[in-house]
């Protein structure tokens, strides 16, 4: 966090929950907090990090990007 009034401060997380509410949220209806969580878990755990490519990382899944750091880090 940076000081008062930055408004550059939460738009990754912004742009995160505007994808969830696009992709996830606005197209399901949940009957219970407990279907909404496990939902959105899924959603986040499976699709999010494990499917969908970002820009910022190469165009790599984050799962991807974590397996190649972790293999660099090995062979240095």
């Amino acid at each position: 966090m940076s000081r008062k009034g930055n408004c550059y401060d939460n738009a990754c997380i912004e742009s995160f929950n505007r994808v969830l509410k696009k992709e996830l949220v606005y197209q399901t209806k949940f009957r219970t907090r407990k279907q909404a969580y496990d939902a959105i878990y899924q959603y986040i755990e499976f699709d999010y990090n494990r499917i969908r490519i970002h820009s910022i990382i190469g165009y790599l899944t984050p799962q991807h990007c974590e397996k190649r750091y972790y293999e660099q880090q090995q062979s240095a």
